[in-house]
């Protein structure tokens, strides 16, 4: 009886943790693909193209010699500054 009413609780549980994961894990990606993407301009590279889920807002250069990427994966949004290397 007690095994019943306990049952769906621990799946709920179980759900819910995985969703964090998941959400945390997608949260990650955007913020390193604003970084390598703000790094390769910085440095002149040619900037590629995300693969996979998500795409490249916009990479712009500041007048104070640093350049700024903007990543948007699903509903997440992730922003990234590198100095200008020479």
């Amino acid at each position: 009886m007690e095994m019943a009413l306990v049952l769906p609780a621990l799946v709920l549980l179980a759900a819910v943790g995985v969703a964090a994961v998941v959400v945390v894990t997608y949260r990650l990606g955007c913020v390193a693909r604003a970084r390598d993407t703000a790094l390769a301009a910085a440095r002149g590279e040619v900037v590629p193209q995300p693969s996979g889920p998500g795409r490249l807002e916009s990479i712009q250069v500041g007048n104070d010699g640093t350049v700024t990427a903007t990543v948007r994966i699903f509903d997440t949004t992730c922003t990234s500054t590198a100095a200008m290397e020479p």
